[in-house]
């Protein structure tokens, strides 16, 4: 017994490097990956376009024209990337038992692409991250997620499905850069009502829509899709019904941008809020400036 001790003990030690070294190891792999993603994303050609105009109203529905108008003013340039860091909470728990964690994040927008990239660090434990990464890259939708960026809990890309499926994020979280949503960057507007208005983009081979529901200022009040797949992980993925509900907005750079939001399942058993979140910081890129007539 007089040895063990020491043995044991070392033993463990000897383990607890080797999956110190193992996590680190793997959270190198996952940053390389995400950077690897990320520069594909930006080889997108970025949109050269000129600012601003009203007059790309004159065609959208009235409700989208009342929006553009409250959150952009004339000679607005386009946004050709955009950066948003992330703070907030995301429900590990199932439906009806909710299981509110902290997450950062860190998001980049392409609408040349269009495309995104969110790369995430969930807290599902003390000192237990999730590292979780959402993206639409030349056209393919992509999902992947695992403990500390070791031991995999999702991993889907390259269906129609999971394009569609980031296609209707990247378009609903588009409103943090409104000049991505005019019709000149590929947004097709089609009316419903006097405070909805259908939008509709086409990224590769794979087109999606998302209803905007709008105040009477002109402003967003929601992101809603009826038929999004809801996957619980116990039965097969069914299109349920999704939105995001804008609670807050502010200014940024001059155009007027959600703050404090929500997103939801609306479920037949009810409600299910699973990620509500603020931006810490934003930073745009503008496209270029088109050449004066002359070309000088």
């Amino acid at each position: 017994m007089t040895g063990w001790i020491p043995l044991t003990a070392s033993v463990a030690v000897a383990l607890g490097v080797t999956a110190a070294g193992a996590v680190g190891v793997a959270s190198l792999r996952w940053d390389g990956e995400t950077r690897e993603l990320r520069s594909h994303l930006f080889e997108a050609d970025p949109l050269t376009a000129a600012p601003f105009d009203p007059r790309e109203l004159a065609a959208v529905p009235p409700p989208v024209a009342r929006y553009f108008t409250r959150v952009l003013t004339p000679g607005q340039r386009m946004i050709a990337r955009a950066r948003i860091e992330w703070a907030g909470e995301f429900n590990m728990g199932r439906p009806g038992a909710d299981k509110w964690t902290r997450f950062t994040a860190v998001q980049d927008f392409v609408p040349g692409g269009p495309g995104m990239l969110w790369d995430a660090r969930i807290a599902m434990a003390p000192g237990v991250p999730v590292r979780v990464r959402d993206a639409l890259v030349g056209g393919v939708g992509s999902m992947q997620g695992a403990v500390f960026g070791l031991v995999p809990v999702v991993d889907k890309a390259g269906t129609p499905e999971m394009a569609a499926a980031s296609l209707q994020r990247y378009l609903a979280e588009a409103t943090w850069l409104p000049t991505a949503l005019l019709p000149s960057q590929g947004v097709e507007w089609s009316a419903i009502d006097d405070h909805r208005a259908r939008a509709t983009l086409r990224a590769a081979q794979t087109t999606a829509s998302v209803e905007f529901r709008f105040t009477d200022e002109g402003l967003v009040s929601s992101m809603y899709v009826p038929d999004r797949l809801f996957d619980d992980g116990r039965t097969p993925p069914t299109p349920q019904a999704w939105q995001g509900r804008i609670m807050s907005v502010t200014s940024r750079d001059g155009m007027t941008v959600p703050d404090d939001s929500v997103v939801e399942w609306l479920l037949p058993s009810g409600v299910y809020a699973y990620w509500r979140a603020r931006p810490t910081t934003v930073a745009y890129t503008y496209a270029p400036l088109p050449a004066p007539p002359g070309g000088l």
